[in-house]
């Protein structure tokens, strides 16, 4: 398994002036931690073992910060090179400290690393490195990357290609091997490496719509801030769950159909009083199927609402995909589109966040997205459940 992460961190960090006139960015503070740690803390709850830190900017504050890593239960190491260096030229410089294959990360980005998951797809292919691409379905920032068939079809530093869909957000696996190959000159890593990779057919793609969070800029980090808060949320299947399923190829067409399962008022009240929110996220082919309509599924919805507030809880939101089976949308499930849309729209974590669902559908939706799942069956009533995750504070590894 990968042990080993090797982190970028030796910037001088310019866009984040005045913080890093005299600092280096790593050390920027996001609730009273510096980002950093909260990387640290990741890599450790992922498996990761070992850490080679590359600095090179006031380099002296992060070693007495982050010291031998036994504080966050990793073994830390230093790789120190001149401020000018490129990226290119402060990995080539640390190779000697290098696993054979090792996590190559950026130190001012934060996605919720699913390390397991990114190394299996990664040794499914003929590939001398995997990055992880956000999807950038919602336009976040301006692509840098094109993929196909599970790899990276075009890298583009500059970012002027056509047709570009997706960005390299800084979590990349590498084989050693690329490292070896590195000429001795100051150059970037990336514009230098992955291109070659690209051309041979040697550089995968773990594609994810789960934004990720920076301290690159000072635009991005009330947004980070707000996503590393944790406010807890559960993500809810609504029939089977919170009503009665209606019988297959049927569906809840009219408020009248709607009948609660025993307990599901309660679970949502416990929640909201515990200060959790409340998503639910449900397949609606009824509305492609011509048996009802999106008026008919918002007045469901809205009486839906009005029960749960007169038993105490609260809906902070409900997705739905009005598409039918054969559509071939994103959102459906077994699909993950409506987890990421919950995720991008309350900054969640999913994997600290937990989705219940009564159908192998959900879970399959769940493992795409990287949610604990829970499968309800009704054997243990959804209240016990619910009471069990706000008393432990949900899923929490990572």
């Amino acid at each position: 398994m990968i042990e080993q992460a090797v982190i970028l961190a030796g910037g001088l960090g310019t866009r984040m002036a005045p913080f890093t006139a005299n600092r280096p960015k790593p050390l920027f503070p996001i609730h009273g931690r510096p980002f950093l740690d909260w990387l640290l803390d990741m890599l450790r709850g992922q498996g990761i073992r070992r850490v080679v830190l590359l600095v090179g900017y006031r380099a002296d504050m992060i070693r007495d910060h982050v010291g031998d890593g036994a504080a966050y239960g990793l073994e830390v190491l230093y790789s120190e090179t001149p401020v000018e260096d490129e990226t290119g030229a402060r990995i080539r410089k640390a190779r000697s400290l290098f696993d054979d294959e090792f996590l190559l990360m950026y130190s001012d980005n934060y996605w919720p690393l699913r390390l397991r998951d990114l190394e299996a797809d990664y040794r499914r292919k003929d590939v001398l490195a995997q990055m992880v691409v956000y999807d950038n379905a919602d336009g976040y920032t301006k692509s840098n990357i094109r993929t196909q068939d599970g790899l990276v079809a075009v890298y583009d530093k500059s970012r002027t290609t056509d047709g570009l869909q997706g960005v390299d957000i800084g979590f990349t696996i590498v084989d050693r091997r690329v490292v070896d190959a590195l000429p001795d000159a100051n150059i970037s890593f990336e514009a230098f490496v992955y291109p070659k990779l690209v051309a041979d057919g040697r550089l995968g793609a773990f594609v994810s719509g789960h934004r990720y969070y920076s301290i690159g800029s000072p635009d991005r980090i009330p947004e980070t801030a707000r996503f590393l808060a944790r406010k807890p949320a559960l993500l809810l299947d609504r029939d089977g769950v919170l009503n009665a399923r209606m019988p297959r190829g049927e569906y809840v067409r009219r408020w009248a159909d709607w009948r609660w399962l025993s307990g599901a008022r309660a679970a949502i009240a416990h929640l909201t009083a515990s200060d959790w929110r409340v998503i639910l996220i449900t397949n609606q082919a009824g509305i492609a199927r011509g048996l009802m309509t999106e008026a008919d599924l918002a007045e469901i919805h809205a009486r839906l609402r009005d029960d749960v507030a007169a038993a105490g809880g609260r809906i902070d939101a409900i997705y739905h995909c009005p598409h039918g089976w054969d559509d071939g949308c994103a959102c459906r499930k077994p699909a993950p589109g409506m987890l990421f849309a919950a995720q991008r729209d309350f900054a969640l974590d999913l994997t600290r966040t937990v989705f219940i669902g009564d159908d192998e559908r959900d879970g399959q939706a769940a493992a795409a997205a990287g949610c604990p799942f829970i499968l309800f069956d009704g054997a243990r009533p959804l209240p016990s459940i619910v009471r069990a995750l706000t008393e432990t504070g949900g899923a929490s590894h990572g």
